[in-house]
């Protein structure tokens, strides 16, 4: 039996070999609800054995597919526009800390998310009227290097790009904003598990129901080619309430009403 990879924080160093490892054991199917990487991953290592995604992107832009109600050869899956909700973000950040006097938004380089995150924060940042300073990271040493620039600052508040590397080292990321005391919002629930301030983003349980769905009916007999891909509408607000404390942060009632979930 082929060995797995040593798994590492980046995934994109590893996917591609673990993508590789399954179509060599002719799996019935490939899902890949969890980043956009790994459906990239699935599509590059096979055209046959059927591919169920979920990504935070454009699936027609990225290459997934050929068209949302005909994806077309054996690729189907779910949407999640992650990355354009970066302006969102923004604007959250902004009500939660009303002082501030410039954003900065973490991004990898060469993420498949980074390109369409960075588009909607330039479209947002004439409405905030503040300076919004786009960071690049790839590693853990960039990413401490990113927020100890940002710490230079007093007036900073971040948000975090929706990239795997970034949830992998969501422990390292949030402890650095506590230290620095950066108030941050992420893009999704596990940072604020974590200890994040706040966190906005797509209602993954629904979404890796929906993928699940999917590749029920694909093993029953339909064609991935046949099943358009569909728009994930469930997003979720969630507040640490006791993070925003610590920073000394009064979270405006009307965000608290509508959060789907508050943390103290």
């Amino acid at each position: 039996m082929p060995s797995l990879p040593v798994l590492c924080s980046n995934p994109r160093l590893w996917l591609p070999e673990l993508a590789a490892d399954l179509v060599r054991r002719n799996v019935a199917l490939i899902a890949t609800p969890g980043t956009t990487q790994a459906a990239l991953a699935a599509k590059l290592a096979t055209t046959t054995i059927p591919i169920v995604f979920s990504t935070g992107g454009d699936p027609v832009a990225l290459g997934l597919i050929g068209g949302f109600n005909r994806p077309g050869g054996n690729v189907t899956g779910i949407v999640n526009p992650s990355a354009r909700l970066a302006g969102k973000r923004l604007g959250l950040l902004r009500e939660l800390v009303p002082q501030t006097t410039d954003f900065a938004v973490l991004v990898s380089r060469n993420g498949p998310l980074t390109q369409a995150g960075s588009e909607d924060v330039r479209a947002e940042a004439p409405q905030l009227r503040l300076p919004v300073e786009i960071l690049y990271a790839d590693t853990s040493g960039e990413i401490e290097a990113s927020m100890t620039k940002l710490a230079e600052n007093s007036g900073t508040a971040l948000t975090v790009g929706p990239d795997a590397l970034f949830t992998n080292l969501r422990t390292q990321i949030v402890a650095l904003a506590a230290h620095h005391r950066i108030p941050a919002v992420y893009s999704v629930r596990e940072f604020a598990e974590a200890g994040g301030l706040s966190s906005y983003g797509p209602n993954f349980v629904s979404t890796y129901e929906q993928v699940g769905e999917y590749s029920g009916r694909i093993l029953k007999g339909e064609k991935p080619s046949d099943l358009p891909v569909i728009q994930a509408s469930k997003f979720e607000l969630v507040v640490n309430l006791k993070t925003a404390k610590a920073f000394g942060l009064n979270v405006p009632p009307t965000l608290l009403a509508i959060a789907d979930e508050v943390l103290e």
